[in-house]
């Protein structure tokens, strides 16, 4: 082996089975031969000079990396970090001990969860999703659901940021369209912490940045990534492929193309600050529907190996997953949702997003958030500690009550029946119960749970003269595209 962590994947972010410690130094040896044979190609001066500083062979914007530059930076880069929430509390711990859940970002269609209009969302569809992601216990961090069009489209970025700090204390993953929405987002969230330094310390916010494949990183992707890694903000670097389109047709071959894209952006953030917080792709290698065109966000081939990789370097992993490529909350939609949450809990990942999804990432529903949402209390349900002590083994209450007896009367059932897992939203009842509150489907419930979130939930909301210095951002930027 090259370059890599010796010391394998911790607790949480290994699972056995996904990949052989073989398999993992195969791709990442692979990854390395792209970077030092194909190269990748850097549209941005400063990102080309840094590498080139370094060692990196430079011709014209293609850059070759060594080896070496790739365990350096993977000897500088941080193997667990904390993101806070907007209080400054620890909210999400990236140690590989717990996954972390949230929705995705940006959907250009709302599927309406009260008529079931497939619609174009304005900006309070954005609130109302950041208010659902805040009040529902089981989704950890906000992300703006929807890609409101009541606003500036060049500007939407800075409207989002705004609704989502002044909605939820939970901590943010964001999306900007350019290096400069990307400032001003993070002008807004140090207003909030009370300036850079207060940021860089507690950061409650990550940046989630596509490049257009791992060959390629787009200059505005590259600005975004070294003015983050200089203020300390964690990134999501997040290389796009799809198999057979825009990296090969294998998933070891995709994934080790992504790879190489991740693994330069990371030379990258070392580079100009070491010990930036950086997070990995935790999948790829899926490409399109030959039948149809359409990339799937639901199938099965894209995940097992990218997750292994991650666990493979002991960083901070960041998967897809919650999501259906079926056009309505059905069926589909919950098997997907779930399928797909299972899947990458049990991978051991640090952050898991796009919860909520429909028709391959292009809508989003409120509705189908909720269902997840219920979905991970499950999963969590399921992969929590399993107790057995004696308290747990019940000898003596097995005693008391003999053979011929019963334990719903029973003092040990009265101390632990509230330990199980009590559905919301699924259904539990029976045949007459069920009819008579109403013969509901999920989704009618789903969509009844999150009108009475709307309707109670209390908001949040920042400080009058911290939302107006927010304000005065977002009116400047506005300006400018005027």
């Amino acid at each position: 082996m090259t370059a890599g962590r010796s010391d394998g994947g911790r607790r949480g972010r290994s699972r056995p089975g996904w990949l052989s410690r073989e398999q993992c130094e195969k791709l990442h040896e692979a990854s390395l031969q792209v970077l030092e044979r194909t190269g990748v190609r850097l549209d941005e001066p400063e990102a080309v000079e840094l590498v080139r500083r370094a060692g990196a062979t430079v011709d014209g914007d293609i850059v070759r990396l060594p080896a070496k530059l790739i365990e350096n930076a993977l000897a500088t880069a941080p193997r667990d970090f904390t993101i806070y929430d907007r209080e400054g509390r620890p909210a999400l711990k990236l140690d590989g001990s717990r996954t972390y859940f949230g929705p995705g970002s940006d959907c250009l269609h709302i599927v309406d969860h009260r008529s079931g209009e497939r619609r174009s969302p304005v900006l309070e569809d954005v609130r109302q999703g950041v208010t659902l992601c805040d009040a529902l216990e089981n989704i950890d961090f906000a992300m703006s659901l929807f890609l409101p069009t009541d606003v500036r489209q060049q500007t939407a970025d800075r409207h989002q940021m705004r609704v989502l700090l002044n909605t939820t204390t939970k901590p943010l993953i964001f999306v900007t369209y350019d290096v400069s929405g990307c400032i001003d987002d993070i002008a807004m969230a140090e207003a909030v912490a009370g300036g850079p330094a207060a940021l860089a310390e507690r950061p409650f916010l990550a940046c989630y940045i596509n490049t257009a494949s791992g060959l390629l990183h787009n200059r505005d992707s590259l600005e975004k990534l070294l003015f983050l890694a200089e203020k300390g903000v964690p990134v999501l670097y997040i290389p796009g492929s799809i198999a057979g389109l825009s990296g090969p047709a294998t998933v070891a071959g995709s994934v080790a193309m992504i790879n190489a894209g991740v693994l330069a952006g990371l030379v990258i953030a070392q580079l100009k600050r070491e010990g930036a917080p950086f997070i990995v792709k935790a999948w790829g290698g899926g490409g399109l529907d030959m039948r149809t065109m359409v990339y799937g966000y639901a199938g099965p081939d894209s995940r097992r190996a990218a997750e292994a990789m991650g666990a493979y370097y002991d960083l901070p992993t960041f998967a897809l997953a919650g999501a259906s490529d079926a056009k309505v909350v059905d069926q589909q939609a919950g098997a997907e949702a779930a399928l797909t949450l299972m899947a990458d809990a049990l991978a051991g990942v640090d952050l898991i997003h796009d919860l909520g999804y429909l028709e391959s990432g292009m809508s989003g529903s409120l509705a189908q958030l909720a269902i997840c949402e219920e979905t991970v209390a499950w999963i969590r349900q399921f992969l929590a500690p399993v107790p057995v002590d004696d308290e747990a083994l019940a000898l003596e209450a097995i005693a008391a009550v003999g053979p011929a007896g019963q334990f719903l009367h029973s003092k040990h059932t009265l101390h632990h029946y509230k330990e199980q897992w009590y559905p919301r939203l699924f259904e539990r009842d029976n045949y007459n119960g069920w009819q008579a509150k109403g013969a509901t489907t999920l989704l009618e419930r789903a969509a009844a749970r999150v009108d009475e979130i709307l309707g109670s939930h209390e908001q949040p909301v920042l400080p009058a003269d911290v939302d107006q210095e927010l304000a005065r951002i977002v009116a400047t930027a506005d300006a400018r595209v005027a």
